[in-house]
């Protein structure tokens, strides 16, 4: 650490700083006190690139992506992205980055060296489930803590070499590597923060890089012979010349450390003379701290440690930690050398060993890998867009991702897993499917790796256009049935082909099955009864026919099915007379119902009238529980009048309703539960529901509650982590709440049997739960991933998430769902995206 200079600010934001950390090509680093007297680091951005447009919306961008990644291995921040001054605030850790370990301990033990790489590949995997590149891996935005390593560079611009704004607001940014992809002058990918990861671990391994020239970089073959061998062949993977071989990050991290990196850092990873060198850094700066009427804080260890890593990664973690700068380094004179032999300016000498091999010319820029600065335009974002990992074989059917392309591995405790792939459509390019005898059904796979995800059986990219909804129900366990508003479709389940395809029974709602030959369909005009074998109608009836005299009906939305009988939402509009103003004056008028229907006799069983709820919506019902002798229906939130919220004190209401003969029942009242907050009921006629961040159990006739499973120790986050829509699956509910974490509870008595994190970032939306059919293995999906997770107790088994395909930035990121798909399958969906996976 340094004194501050003159014209270093003496309070950013909250924050007063003492000391400066370090430099870097964007920022200066303060050692400060936060509002609290904690220790703190805070970057601030240099003022010259703070004043271009260009670099404030790009700082903006990896700043909200540090913010949604924060876990793990990457620390939760504070920012100000809109003031005059830029900046980020994180805890202080203790940490040295890993060109000072290297430095001060020479190369790291092979042991130090697994963890330091589990560690980076679970971050980059977590990235590249975004949608994008890291471009942040150096040996000084990697930072070694007492209990793991630390990312610091979520982005091009924490890790630039050289970032300069000209004049014109035009932004250049140059980083400090070079892969052979980029030699070439191809886009780099995922598949480029592998080629650094690998030569960041031989750094490490070693202290000199495996390949001393850009030349070597781009044809060469690398020197791992200091490697240790259980190492060298992931490195030397990671290492590979051509995107395609390099493996995806879940796969590296799930061979480097199956049980997870923080697992294995728990019991101490650092060489006693780091760990000597962490804990004079540690007293220096509480000294400095609370000479100066802070407090500093502690490294996280122990018990606090261990919470946190249930919670999604190994602790408080640290976004860029208190530590002198070294020769070489981020802050080092222009033409200094780096020891790991990366481009660190356009004249720079590459070195091993501190001794010069060679000298490469070629600036590195963050889009374009030319051979002088390329200058951005403001309108130009830096980041760089994903594509496939893999491309399909031309001569493969088109709607099948070829087995080398779907390229799927993650572990337990690892945060994230990779799927390459290109797009995959459903038809050939002529509109007609593929000419050719049907693919035969996936042979019987060895058994895998424990912690590895199922390889994809499959995978069918449904061509649904536009934003318009895409329903999907699973068929006797041989079909997948979906529909969208052009077409239904019929896909084999064992193999993934499409069997048949109906323009008459394009539907915004998913199909219902009837029997073993039919199910429904609710179409613009009919309902229609479809083989799902082969796609042929076998009956239809006009919904026209289910209004009654001098009405006109519309089915608003299936609300759910049981047995034969399934019930809709039905908006009726008809001419009444009524007096206004002491006269008698025809008025049309719209009434809302839930109809019963018999899907086997084919007619309607009753309809019995709902509130119609606020204008201008339509409400939609929802079914919460059907019973052998009544069923509960549940108003949609949204639609409510003040008079129902004032009724129901902001609670619930459920109506309920004979099954036979649909005359109203007692209104269940849940006073407790919000009226958009989950709620599901089962058989027994207990109800589950979210109240607040807790799960309540209660009694169906009279709503009294029978108990509750607290709510998430949310340390550090502030809101309500409610919990979703529970799954049920004998006397066992499966649940997940918006913290991430599952928990499985006994429907009887309330007992907590387990709670575990999805380890993925905490989103705005609650995870779904699902149960495979077998009951062994539990799924939850969000924005993120799905992760799986043992029935029995909670053992998180593997994760899966789909990478390449870039989601629209102005746009929620499609949710990962999980459907049972019989014995031994489930089909994971994202979006208009389908993946068949082996489980149990």
């Amino acid at each position: 650490m340094e004194p501050l200079q003159p014209d270093d600010p003496g309070r950013i934001g909250p924050y007063r700083t003492l000391a400066r950390v370090r430099e870097s090509a964007s920022s200066v680093r303060f050692l400060a006190v936060g509002p609290d007297g904690a220790a703190s680091v805070v970057a601030l951005v240099r003022p010259e690139l703070a004043a271009s447009r260009v670099f404030r919306r790009r700082f903006r961008h990896e700043t909200r992506r540090t913010e949604q990644l924060a876990g793990g291995w990457v620390q939760p921040i504070a920012s100000d992205v809109d003031g005059p001054l830029l900046w980020t605030a994180s805890a202080y850790v203790p940490a040295l980055t890993l060109r000072e370990a290297i430095a001060l301990a020479g190369p790291l033990p092979g042991r130090a060296v697994r963890i330091l790489g589990a560690a980076l590949a679970e971050t980059l995997s977590r990235v590249h489930a975004t949608g994008t590149v890291l471009h942040g891996l150096s040996p000084d935005t990697v930072l070694l803590a007492a209990d793991g390593p630390r990312v610091t560079a979520l982005g091009a611009l924490g890790a630039a070499v050289v970032a300069e704004a000209d004049a014109d607001g035009q932004l250049t940014v140059k980083l400090g590597y070079l892969t052979p992809e980029q030699a070439t002058g191809a886009q780099p990918g995922p598949a480029s923060d592998l080629f650094v990861l690998g030569q960041l671990l031989a750094y490490a391994a070693t202290g000199t890089t495996p390949l001393a020239d850009a030349d070597r970089i781009a044809h060469g073959e690398p020197e791992l012979g200091g490697v240790p061998e259980d190492l060298r062949a992931t490195v030397a993977s990671c290492l590979a010349k051509t995107p395609e071989k390099r493996p995806p990050a879940g796969t590296v991290a799930a061979g480097l450390a199956l049980e997870g990196a923080a697992a294995l850092a728990r019991t101490g990873w650092l060489p006693e003379v780091l760990r000597s060198a962490l804990a004079a850094q540690e007293s220096e700066t509480a000294a400095l701290v609370d000479g100066n009427g802070g407090r500093a804080s502690a490294a996280v260890t122990g018990e606090a440690a261990e919470g946190a890593r249930d919670a999604g990664g190994p602790g408080a973690g640290d976004a860029e930690a208190a530590g002198a700068a070294t020769p070489g380094g981020p802050g080092a004179s222009p033409g200094s050398v780096s020891s790991m032999g990366l481009v660190e300016d356009r004249d720079t000498v590459l070195v091993r060993r501190g001794a010069a091999v060679g000298r490469d010319t070629t600036p590195l820029l963050v889009r374009e890998p030319a051979a002088a600065p390329v200058a951005l335009p403001a309108a130009a974002p830096v980041a760089v867009p994903v594509p496939p990992a893999v491309s399909p074989a031309p001569a493969q059917d088109p709607r099948i991702a070829s087995r080398r392309g779907l390229l799927v591995a993650a572990a337990a405790g690892v945060a994230g897993l990779v799927v390459g792939g290109g797009a995959v459509s459903a038809l050939a390019g002529d509109g007609e499917e593929t000419t050719g005898p049907a693919a035969p059904a996936p042979a019987p796979r060895p058994s895998r790796m424990a912690g590895l995800a199922p390889e994809p059986l499959w995978r069918y990219a449904h061509p649904a256009a536009g934003d318009q909804p895409v329903g999907a129900t699973v068929w006797r366990d041989r079909l997948l049935l979906v529909t969208d508003g052009e077409r239904m479709t019929g896909i084999d389940l064992r193999t993934g082909r499409r069997r048949w395809e109906l323009a008459e029974a394009a539907s915004a709602s998913r199909p219902v099955p009837v029997d073993t030959t039919f199910c429904l369909v609710d179409t613009a005009d009919d309902l229609l009864w479809v083989s799902a074998e082969d796609g042929r109608t076998g009956h239809r009836v006009a919904k026209a026919t289910l209004a009654q005299s001098g009405e006109s009906l519309t089915i608003g939305n299936v609300m759910g099915a049981d047995g034969p009988t399934v019930w809709f939402t039905a908006h009726v509009r008809k001419t009444v007379e009524r007096t206004v103003d002491k006269r008698k004056r025809k008025v049309d008028v719209q009434e809302t119902y839930v109809l019963a229907y018999d899907l086997a006799g084919r007619k309607q069983l009753w309809r019995a009238r709902v509130p119609a709820g606020q204008a201008p919506y339509t409400p939609r019902y929802q079914l919460v529980a059907a019973r052998p002798g009544d069923v509960l229906v549940r108003q949609d939130g949204h639609t409510l009048t003040p008079a129902q919220r004032r009724a129901a004190r902001n609670g619930t209401v459920l109506f309920g309703f004979d099954r036979g003969t649909g005359k109203p029942l007692p209104s269940v009242p849940l006073s407790a539960v919000a009226p958009t907050a989950a709620v599901t009921g089962d058989a027994a006629g207990r109800l589950y529901a979210a109240s607040g961040g807790e799960l309540h159990a209660y009694s169906g006739p009279d709503g009294r509650r029978q108990w509750r499973v607290a709510a998430a120790d949310a340390r550090g986050e502030s809101g309500v982590f409610a919990f979703g829509t529970a799954a049920l699956h004998g006397p066992t509910l499966y649940a997940a709440n918006r913290y991430q974490q599952v928990c499985a509870v006994d429907t009887a008595t309330g007992r907590q049997l387990w709670r575990r994190s999805t380890q993925a970032p905490v989103w705005r939306d609650i995870p779904s739960t699902a149960v495979t059919t077998s009951g062994r293995t539990v799924l939850a999906g969000d924005a993120a991933q799905v992760t799986a997770f043992s029935a029995r107790d909670g053992r998180r088994l593997w994760k899966f998430q789909e990478a390449g395909a870039v989601d629209a930035e102005d746009q929620a990121p499609p949710r990962y769902t999980a459907m049972p798909a019989g014995p031994g399958r489930v089909l994971v969906r994202r979006g208009s995206v389908f993946y068949a996976l082996a489980v149990d």
